[in-house]
């Protein structure tokens, strides 16, 4: 999968159109507590600035559900951008209203133009023709850079790439590298490679399992899933999470995994407790023995050990979901030591975006990772080997 790259393309003294995630995380005043994803950004804005570009950024924040919402403005975007970039932002009051249009038809080179919310047009999220053609206007070339909404078919990511031809479209720094690393990695791994999947359900990562079974040395599960797999095998759970229905296709991953030589690791004790909270009472039992009315919340210090020595030879890691509920301190020991293993591994290591980066960075080791991509759901289907919308239509001939 070879993707058409900014560079490839002639975008010299352009009116840029730069697709970007600027979906950040914010307090309760409305101050950004995470700028990861606009600092990802950045390299593509100051390369269109350095080609004497007018730069028009857009992205979406939150699900004002195609309704003006003050709570979900840019505006606070605008502010980090200014500081990280040191240069003034315009910003307009709309998307592709009045304003937007005078101030992008205004812009001179080297200028910043941040449009409003997205999702403010209800037309974004349909993919509408229309809202698709009238962000197209306004500008000459179309790069995307928000790989963390690339497998959503919305305006700004699909429709809008029909009224550009191949030369005037292209990835960003970011969307090219997120693509190489996932891509190089399921295809061309250094081995032994293992995956490391966790998170609470089967059914929202089963096809992703399926895929990388084949191309992985050993697979290694924990989180809430991994009782679907343990209750298949009859052990005794308690009243852990489990998909009854997923039963059977627990059984076939395991009797895959066996008949094609794959590793796969399951949790052999876990953090007990009757409730989800962080005054609960917590015990520590194996697998074989949860007791009725207990659930297992996170991996215990047996699992902990076995999974860091099945992970001591890896040459590649990809780890996509948590140990155990680790928002809460007394349930996430089993995902804060797994973390610190993998940053000190001599391997190349990549975290799927979501609860994973959170967690990565919440423990310190963001550092220590090669990369942490920007989105969840995008590395998810990825993973599930699945082409995504907004990458189809920038993939080089």
């Amino acid at each position: 999968m070879k993707l058409r790259s900014i560079r490839d393309i002639d975008i010299q003294n352009k009116r840029v159109f730069i697709r970007c995630d600027f979906n950040v995380p914010q307090d309760d005043y409305g101050n950004i507590t995470d700028d990861r994803r606009i600092r990802s950004a950045i390299a593509t804005i100051n390369y269109c600035i350095d080609h004497d570009c007018s730069v028009i950024l857009a992205s979406h924040l939150g699900r004002p559900k195609g309704e003006v919402d003050a709570k979900y403005t840019l505006t606070p975007v605008a502010k980090r951008l200014h500081t990280l970039l040191k240069r003034d932002i315009i910003m307009s009051t709309d998307v592709v209203g009045a304003d937007a249009k005078a101030k992008a038809a205004a812009l001179q080179k080297g200028e910043i133009l941040l449009l409003e919310n997205l999702r403010f047009e209800a037309g974004e999220t349909k993919n509408d023709a229309k809202l698709g053609a009238d962000l197209a206007a306004l500008a000459e070339v179309y790069i995307n850079d928000a790989f963390g909404v690339s497998h959503r078919a919305h305006a700004s990511v699909e429709a809008i790439t029909t009224h550009f031809g191949d030369s005037a479209k292209a990835a960003g720094f970011l969307l090219s590298k997120e693509i190489d690393f996932f891509y190089q990695t399921l295809e061309h791994p250094a081995r032994p490679f293992i995956a490391v999947v966790g998170g609470s359900k089967v059914s929202g990562k089963l096809q992703a399992l399926k895929n990388l079974l084949p191309k992985v040395d050993k697979l290694i599960i924990g989180g809430g899933m991994a009782f679907t797999f343990l209750k298949a095998l009859g052990e005794e759970i308690g009243d852990s999470l489990v998909e009854d229905d997923l039963i059977p296709d627990a059984l076939h991953i395991m009797e895959e995994a066996k008949k094609i030589g794959v590793k796969l690791y399951l949790p052999v004790d876990v953090v007990a407790s009757q409730e989800i909270s962080q005054e609960s009472v917590i015990i520590h039992k194996t697998t074989k023995e949860i007791p009725a009315g207990w659930m297992g919340l996170d991996i215990g210090p047996a699992t902990t050990r076995l999974f860091s020595m099945a992970l001591s030879d890896a040459q590649t890691i990809l780890w996509n979901g948590p140990m155990g509920v680790y928002e809460i301190e007394k349930f996430s020991r089993g995902s804060r030591k797994i973390s610190h293993k993998i940053a000190d591994a001599h391997a190349t290591t990549i975290v799927g975006g979501g609860d994973t980066a959170d967690l990565v960075d919440r423990v310190g080791d963001a550092d220590e990772m090669t990369f942490i991509s920007t989105g969840g759901g995008a590395s998810l289907e990825l993973l599930e080997g699945k082409m995504l919308p907004g990458v189809k239509a920038l993939l080089a001939e």
